[in-house]
């Protein structure tokens, strides 16, 4: 049991990034965020982009949970369910960094998949790079993508409320 109730923290905490990821991904990185984001939207040959400085958002937020549940940094004071969630935080970074950066954009690794699960994330993240700028998009997740067909109708759509400008290329 005492491995039971923080194993259920790192999980139910893992799952609960990917909805702040959504979240911050739509109304911060397409809103007052564009600034470190639009780079990771436009073409470019550098190894870095300054959207990389949001996994270092993502770092202090593990790491001030680390701190929060240390007794060497809190003393009698640490909140013991913090370092979990650090650690679900934690876990939930790498899980970005092989899917959204390894697998969709092959920053690290070239492999492209030809079916599954794994196509349909590269498919649902291809999709959110189909309009020009910020307004609009769709798949704001990285974890979870909603089927490639229900993603082109919702582009298709906006694209006709003029809502989102979308790239010839995509077919929406």
């Amino acid at each position: 049991m005492a491995v039971f109730i923080p194993a259920l923290i790192v999980l139910a905490t893992v799952v609960a990034m990917e909805w702040v990821a959504w979240a911050s991904h739509k109304y911060i990185m397409h809103s007052f965020g564009w600034g470190w984001h639009r780079d990771h939207h436009e073409p470019h040959d550098n190894l870095l982009e300054k959207n990389d400085l949001y996994a270092v958002v993502g770092a202090a937020m593990s790491i001030s949970m680390f701190a929060l549940g240390s007794e060497w940094v809190m003393g009698e004071g640490a909140w013991w369910p913090a370092t979990w969630i650090g650690l679900g935080i934690m876990a939930y970074g790498v899980i970005y960094t092989l899917v959204h950066d390894g697998l969709v954009h092959q920053r690290y690794f070239k492999w492209v998949p030809k079916s599954g699960y794994a196509k349909r994330l590269v498919q649902a993240h291809k999709l959110h790079h189909a309009t020009i700028g910020k307004e609009g998009g769709v798949s704001f997740g990285f974890v979870f993508a909603r089927s490639p067909a229900a993603l082109k109708a919702e582009l298709r759509r906006q694209r006709e409320a003029g809502i989102a400008i979308v790239r010839e290329s995509a077919g929406a």
